[in-house]
């Protein structure tokens, strides 16, 4: 599934390919979030034309509320049912049953918890997991774990981290048992927890890396800890990790976080942050951070990033970007979205282009400090 190119010679950052029935994958790689089905304010079009967007998620607790498995299996899976014939990846629900903390009970065989929709029980095990993921179909599956909050004391992460680590067996033997539903292969990670403990953060990342997965996750971090912290624990474990499998860290982030964290050795992310932040008119570009609502924008008509990677970032004017974001316009959120994600995509290519050229420590100590000033 995954082949190393190359390792950086001043870092961990690692450039490689990860093979799918739905196409290929160069790493690192940024995952843009479609929750529901849709990455917000973005068709699928521009996602692939303009985004550049290699792979994208979907949710398994999300999809399973609405629209249902019903209509999925109908449709033929998630990749049929919204028009994306690339790459894609499930979330199974273990970070949702985290933030429905109020609305549900964690025991042995899974987790009870509340619609969020219409107040109704349901129940996810480890295998119901699996089955929900066969249906949906994406390419790159998780397995169900539970994600601890922060800060938790050492008893109950490890309690966590233990339950995690059995319901992993679980969902492992229960794949084993089912096929494949729409003729393309699946690929299962574990997801490695601990909260922020090293002992047990080493522990649950050498119990993961025994287990001959084809990729490893890294979960329960950007929940609110420090960034020290996070950039800590993943210092920790990658290298416990095989080499030759895909290391995803869950969640993550800020520009920032993402450099780092390709420096410390991780070759996946996901976060909702570059659309949601563009809804809320908070741009990212190569210069620094921009809050295009602020007043002193009202009268630039400069592009917002006249060698930016997108039309939207080149030919929209911060002006008007303002005016349609101040004014509610739908168009600003698209312009906005269609912007920020083109930054990612454009900053995890330029980052792999340098672990390749051998440049990668160097141009990250560079740009870093460009990155996050605000404008």
């Amino acid at each position: 599934m995954f082949t190393l190119q190359t390792t950086d010679p001043g870092s961990s950052a690692r450039a490689g390919l990860i093979q799918t029935d739905h196409g290929e994958i160069q790493t690192p790689i940024f995952m843009p979030v479609g929750t529901v089905g849709t990455v917000k304010a973005i068709a699928q079009d521009q996602l692939k034309d303009i985004v550049q967007a290699q792979i994208i998620l979907g949710n398994t607790y999300h999809l399973y509320l609405r629209p249902g498995l019903d209509v999925l299996e109908g449709a033929g899976g998630l990749h049929q049912f919204i028009g994306w014939d690339r790459p894609m990846l499930t979330d199974s629900g273990g970070y949702q049953v985290y933030s429905l903390a109020k609305s549900r009970k964690i025991n042995e065989n899974g987790v009870v918890f509340q619609s969020h929709i219409d107040g109704s029980r349901h129940l996810f095990t480890p295998e119901s997991a699996m089955d929900i993921q066969r249906v949906i179909g994406a390419d790159i599956i998780m397995a169900f774990d539970e994600c601890p909050p922060y800060p938790c004391d050492y008893r109950y992460a490890k309690d966590s981290m233990e339950l995690t680590h059995r319901w992993w067996t679980r969902c492992k033997e229960h794949m084993a048992k089912t096929e494949t539903k729409y003729g393309h292969r699946q690929f299962l990670f574990p997801i490695i927890q601990g909260s922020t403990y090293n002992e047990l953060r080493v522990a649950s990342a050498e119990f993961m890396a025994a287990q001959d997965a084809p990729g490893i996750a890294i979960g329960g971090l950007s929940v609110g800890e420090p960034a020290e912290e996070m950039y800590k624990m993943t210092e920790l474990v990658t290298p416990i990790l095989p080499t030759d499998r895909p290391r995803y860290l869950m969640g993550v982030g800020t520009p920032e976080n993402i450099l780092t964290c390709i420096g410390l050795g991780i070759d996946m992310f996901d976060c909702v942050m570059p659309t949601r932040n563009a809804r809320h008119g908070l741009l990212f570009t190569r210069n620094g951070i921009i809050n295009i609502k602020n007043k002193k924008w009202q009268d630039d008509f400069t592009p917002v990033d006249p060698d930016g990677p997108c039309p939207a970032s080149r030919e929209t004017s911060k002006a008007y970007l303002r005016h349609l974001v101040h004014s509610g316009e739908i168009l600003g959120g698209m312009l906005a979205t269609q912007h920020n994600l083109s930054f990612y995509l454009w900053l995890v290519g330029e980052a792999r282009k340098h672990i390749l050229d051998g440049t990668f420590s160097s141009w990250k100590t560079a740009i870093l400090p460009k990155l996050t000033q605000r404008l």
